[in-house]
């Protein structure tokens, strides 16, 4: 029998960690939960003991990781509770650990990641801001250690699957590509005027019309930033120009993305919207494995629309587009900006379309650099979120 796979999950109470532990509860006999991670949720993460086992749990914030302590030990739950984000590291890097789901959203799992990569793990990248922020030195990091990088995404994935079987990340496709052709759902305010976006509330931002996510992800869908950083990822991903990236908008969600080839092919990947299906490949691959979705019916969906992008009502496809082609430091403060103009968003203290103004505005005020280090890309993560707080204080 062989050897079961163990599985540290980066961001566990998260969406995207709750559907790869449900995927890894439909093949016990292949996977091992070592260690989970989560921010500050001890009531999720406590349940998620009690089921899965593991041997570590993260919580980041200290509070949080006493009362998951104290609450496993009234249960005789004999698991090692650590805090603090530089713990997160620790248990990227374990030398028990076989994969990594990287699920953390946003800059904050920049270094566990990275820390993954080094140790050479197999790691499921369902953070993209670690690319966005540091691409260069994280595919660096791949590259030198021999990690196995698999993405995550849908739209990531659905373009590694169309891509041939050879092909690893960070390798040029080769010149039988020609195109990569990204989808888009357009969120839930496809073809709404300006002046009408100016009224959107938090709640109507987070309802995406097909995608179960979080609500830093679902503003970012609602203002396409999200397919921005896609967009910067696929690029660091696949080796491949931003002018090779056409970005299709597609409300269905049903093909996934799609790849040209010289000939005239595009091979095109469709399923379900349901993030089980990318992670079941990440775990399963080489091979492939069960994700308990429900089977693509077609003939319900009946048809499939396709229309580009508009880059005027939701500008920050634009300017990651902008951020990628400045190179350096640009897409660090953009992802940084956006962060911190998307939980103002979300708090109620700006307006949804004042979000791509202080993206736009904090790159403005930050000169562009060369990438050198990890901490290089962590004060210019830091400094764009001063930059970007001071723009909001003025907005307010």
């Amino acid at each position: 029998m062989a050897k079961k796979q163990k599985l540290c999950v980066l961001g566990a109470t998260g969406s995207i960690g709750l559907s790869t532990l449900d995927v890894v509860s439909q093949h016990a006999e292949k996977y091992e939960v070592f260690a989970l991670s989560a921010n500050h949720n001890d009531v999720q993460m406590f349940r998620l003991c009690q089921q899965y086992h593991p041997e570590i749990v993260v919580m980041v914030d200290h509070d949080a990781a006493q009362k998951l302590e104290e609450a496993l030990h009234a249960a005789d739950l004999p698991i090692k509770v650590m805090s603090g984000k530089e713990s997160l590291s620790i248990i990227s890097a374990h030398s028990s650990v076989d994969i990594v789901m990287a699920a953390i959203v946003g800059a904050a799992g920049l270094e566990a990641n990275l820390a993954a990569a080094r140790k050479g793990k197999k790691v499921l990248l369902a953070n993209k801001e670690s690319l966005v922020m540091s691409g260069q030195l994280f595919m660096e990091e791949v590259d030198r250690s021999g990690a196995v990088l698999l993405p995550i995404d849908s739209e990531h994935n659905a373009i590694f699957q169309c891509l041939p079987n050879t092909y690893r990340c960070g390798r040029t496709p080769g010149k039988e590509v020609s195109r990569i052709l990204l989808t888009a759902s357009g969120g839930p305010f496809r073809g709404w005027s300006s002046e009408k976006l100016s009224l959107v509330t938090p709640e109507q931002a987070c309802a995406h019309p097909n995608w179960q996510m979080g609500s830093k992800i679902s503003v970012d869908s609602a203002t396409l930033m999200n397919k921005g950083l896609e967009l910067i990822e696929a690029c660091w991903l696949f080796s491949i120009a931003p002018e090779q990236i056409s970005v299709h908008v597609h409300p269905e969600s049903i093909i996934h993305s799609m790849v040209e080839y010289i000939d005239g092919s595009v091979l095109a990947q469709m399923g379900s919207p349901d993030m089980r299906i990318p992670i079941a490949y990440g775990l399963g691959w080489p091979e492939r494995i069960a994700s308990g979705s429900k089977a693509l019916d077609l003939f319900s969906v009946a048809s499939l629309n396709f229309e580009k992008p508009d880059t005027e009502s939701f500008p920050c496809l634009r300017l990651a587009q902008e951020a990628f082609q400045a190179g350096g430091t640009a897409c660090t403060v953009l992802n940084a900006a956006n962060e911190v103009a998307v939980k103002s968003f979300l708090k109620g203290n700006v307006s949804f379309t004042a979000i791509p103004d202080i993206i736009e505005g904090t790159l403005s005020e930050i000169a562009v650099d060369s990438i050198n280090s990890v901490e290089q890309v962590l004060a210019v993560d830091d400094e764009a979120r001063r930059v970007a707080e001071q723009i909001i204080m003025k907005l307010e």
